[in-house]
């Protein structure tokens, strides 16, 4: 599996916000993503992710869906209203994984949905894909 970010994109600049309300996945998470040198950050909350995304906007977001407060499906649907964060490549992290919450998921404007438990050869090519499709958009 190719897992290759793009050699013209300068991985060091790269942020990636990990949301997720359990500790535990968030480690695991930023465990699969350690080959990479990019910023890892991390929100434990909906709130907590629209707030990390207005101090400073990632490249990529990873989101669980089953959250307190303001759960995962909220957040898709404020970042998307927003003109700031319209694009922002989003990837559902969840164990919500019926068709109907897939599809939702998808309706909102997610870019990809992985279930949990996390492969991790998934994540790492779907993060990858998402961070070359974001590089080549921006080459224009």
């Amino acid at each position: 599996m190719n897992n290759l970010i793009d050699p013209g994109i300068n991985v060091e600049s790269l942020s990636v916000l990990v949301v997720d309300d359990v500790p535990l996945n968030i480690l695991l998470i930023k465990k699969m993503l350690s080959q990479y040198t990019f910023e890892i950050r991390t929100a434990n909350g909906g709130q907590a992710a629209l707030d990390a995304i207005a101090q400073k906007m990632p490249n990529l977001v990873l989101l669980d869906l089953m959250m307190p407060g303001i759960d995962g499906f909220e957040v898709i649907r404020r970042l998307r209203a927003d003109e700031k964060t319209k694009s922002l490549p989003i990837i559902i992290l969840s164990a919500l994984n019926s068709e109907q919450d897939i599809s939702k998921g998808f309706q909102l404007g997610a870019n990809d949905f992985i279930n949990k438990p996390i492969i991790m050869e998934k994540l790492l090519s779907s993060v990858t894909t998402q961070i070359n499709l974001q590089a080549s958009k921006l080459r224009g």
